[in-house]
């Protein structure tokens, strides 16, 4: 008699903590795809429960730190949004929406590619590159390291 006994793991990523305290999200694959859930935290004191936010995929959950919304990016690479509340022990979701059309370039469990600025209203993403020929502009961004350090390089005291 051969019995067989089938063990399913899952890839648990992207922690985050509510602003309160009280609640994780992350990315799991315990369904086959990443999908973003959020669990009570600390778990052990706070009666368990477990919600899946995300249908279709998801990574990089970020919470709202000025209302109660958990942000994350689909596997189409938008970011998406879900207001909840919270009755009790529970965690009430909203069923996700679309925060914004524009594609995000495609890093998806590759590498995080967004941030929620802290007042939550606006995103630091990695966009697509340009294609050759496109018209279209987009603001740049440049982050300069060492700054005085190359000015001083480049002007040594002494020279005006």
């Amino acid at each position: 008699m051969v019995i067989g006994v089938h063990l399913r793991l899952s890839d648990e990523r992207y922690p985050m903590l509510s602003p309160d305290g009280r609640w994780m999200a992350y990315a799991s694959t315990e369904s086959g795809t990443y999908e973003i859930y959020v669990r009570a935290f600390p778990e052990a004191t706070s009666g368990g429960g477990k919600w899946q936010i995300s249908s279709g995929g998801g990574a990089y959950p970020m919470w709202s730190r000025s209302g109660r919304q958990l942000f994350f990016e689909n596997l189409e690479s938008r970011v998406m949004t879900a207001a909840y509340t919270v009755q009790g022990s529970s965690f009430v979701a909203e069923k996700p929406r679309m925060w914004s059309e524009k594609q995000l370039a495609n890093r998806v469990n590759a590498s995080r590619n967004i941030d929620l600025a802290p007042a939550g209203k606006r995103f630091a993403v990695i966009l697509p590159a340009e294609e050759p020929g496109s018209n279209q502009t987009r603001s740049r961004v440049t982050f300069i390291e060492n700054f005085f350090d190359e000015v001083r390089r480049r002007a040594p005291a002494g020279n005006k």
